[in-house]
């Protein structure tokens, strides 16, 4: 059974005391970000409503991305689980992808640097970042590398939850860290100007990484494990250390978020604080690992949820937290609207417009200029 990346996606005091106005009237009067550059770290173009579409960028689907403000996304390309050979899996899904950019060229552009963002944000037109989220395509070469930067692969993350050769996943339970090999990649990464991304890892890979990296690295979408403590979201001393190197950190919208399962936009903005206390404000962003695109019935969902939590399990890249009952995403923040909605949170947080602007696309634009270049 292979796993489809595109099903796949299917001190808080301080700041609050920022302003006096009442939350309601600090949310109405918020800035709808509709200028601003929008950074999605980790997400997808999909319909969630229809499953193994030929073509997933219908005009639904562009339209509610267009609506909801998102900029550039980083989108998963590429083997993540299953019993393709990896490396051929991977070369074969950068073809297809590079064929609907070149079919919808007149919406989507593929993004290669932080001036291709800046211009989809100036064309109207949303930008693609390839990435990965497994390394299992390097095989035992890391030459292989340099294959998928020529691609246009921009941003690399380690491992998925599983151990690899490069590393463990977060719910590997030998916590083992970074292998030899995972330092012979992220050498090779760094030769290439790719984000190294260590959303998913062990928290000894993570640290190993992060140390080992001789350019920043990023979290492209995570939870703090200081307030919820599960697996898939990450310490305080991952926060710091990336933040320390100069990173990025995007937080999630998934049912990581919250003990239950079922996070709420709340959750979303607690996590958020709490990365802005640890990481300081130049260093957080979001990830959401979810689309733009609103489900229309939510009970019909929820069975084919169930059917895809299953196969994860029996796949073994499941994570602690993630159940037949929980959706992959924030039940109140979701749709066209969930980036505008967030703002208005963020703002009546106390936050003020400069400070989310910088959560909302500008702290990822600093950091892949920073490893990108230009």
């Amino acid at each position: 059974m292979t796993i489809d990346r595109r099903a796949m996606l299917a001190g808080a005091a301080g700041l609050a005391a920022t302003s006096l106005l009442p939350r309601a009237a600090m949310a109405a009067a918020a800035p709808d970000g509709r200028k601003w550059i929008i950074v999605n770290a980790l997400g997808g173009l999909a319909d969630p409503n229809i499953r193994d579409a030929a073509d997933p960028y219908s005009p639904r689907v562009l339209a509610e991305a267009h609506a909801s403000g998102v900029t550039a996304i980083n989108c998963t390309f590429g083997y993540v689980a299953g019993p393709a050979e990896p490396f051929e899996a991977s070369v074969r899904d950068i073809a297809e992808a590079d064929a609907l950019l070149r079919r919808h060229a007149k919406d989507l552009v593929k993004i290669f640097s932080v001036a291709d963002i800046r211009r989809a944000k100036a064309e109207k037109k949303i930008g693609i970042i390839y990435g990965f989220q497994n390394g299992a395509m390097m095989g035992k070469d890391a030459s292989r590398v340099d294959i998928f930067a020529d691609l246009g692969v921009r941003i690399f993350q380690l491992t998925y939850n599983p151990a690899n050769a490069l590393g463990d996943g977060s719910m590997a339970p030998g916590n083992r860290g970074l292998t030899p090999f995972g330092h012979e990649v992220i050498e090779r990464l760094n030769a290439q100007k790719m984000i190294v991304d260590l959303s998913h890892s062990g928290e000894r890979t993570c640290l190993e990484a992060a140390r080992a990296s001789e350019a920043p690295i990023s979290i492209n979408h995570t939870g703090c494990r200081a307030v919820t403590d599960l697996p898939r979201n990450k310490t305080d001393a991952e926060l710091r250390l990336v933040a320390e190197k100069g990173g990025f950190i995007g937080i999630h919208f998934m049912p990581f978020l919250n003990l239950s399962g079922h996070a709420r936009a709340d959750d979303v903005v607690a996590h958020i604080d709490h990365a802005v206390n640890i990481c300081g404000e130049d260093h957080v962003g979001i990830g959401t690992d979810g689309t733009a695109s609103q489900i229309d019935d939510l009970q019909a969902y929820e069975a084919v949820l169930a059917k895809e939590i299953a196969e994860r399990r029996a796949a073994g890249i499941s994570a602690a937290g993630e159940r037949p009952d929980t959706y992959p995403f924030v039940v109140d923040l979701r749709g066209p609207a969930q980036f505008r909605k967030l703002i208005a949170l963020l703002a009546a947080r106390g936050y003020s417009s400069r400070r989310i602007e910088k959560i909302m696309g500008l702290n990822f634009l600093r950091h892949a200029e920073s490893v990108w270049g230009g």
